[in-house]
């Protein structure tokens, strides 16, 4: 049995539509890291986000952090660009896989907030060469 041509479109045009609605929905619902860190890059102020605030000054070529003796929990940390080229944020330890910021350009700041448990987290600039110029600390927590 041939539809009309104009019942053909119809239902073509709506199963697109279906496709297209899908798509946005499945985009943003995508994520991953298993909900252990968030983190945001804007220029303006920092989003509340719950923990312990760390902040981090970040300079041409050092790291540094407002506090270096944690407990375990969760930590919010704020790093601030200082310095004149554009920086991130990385945190890796246990439970804590390449948490990061996006890039902060000059005069810019970013939130991470990641739970940290036992152990001794490496915090540092992933942008490139940036970490081996000094833009590195260990965090021990416990």
């Amino acid at each position: 049995m041939k539809l009309p041509a104009h019942t053909t479109r119809t239902a073509l045009g709506a199963t697109a539509g279906t496709f297209t609605a899908a798509l946005v929905l499945a985009a943003c619902g995508a994520g991953g890291g298993g909900g252990q860190a968030s983190g945001s890059a804007h220029a303006g102020a920092p989003e509340a986000r719950p923990g312990t605030r760390v902040t981090v000054t970040e300079t041409e070529f050092a790291l540094n952090l407002s506090r270096t003796s944690l407990t375990p929990g969760t930590y919010t940390f704020v790093s601030a660009n200082h310095g004149k080229i554009t920086h991130a944020l990385s945190i890796d330890g246990p439970g804590v896989s390449d948490a990061r910021t996006g890039n902060i350009r000059s005069g810019g700041q970013a939130t991470l907030t990641v739970t940290l448990t036992k152990g001794t987290y490496d915090v540092y600039c992933p942008v490139d060469g940036h970490k081996q110029l000094g833009m590195d600390q260990h965090v021990k927590v416990g």
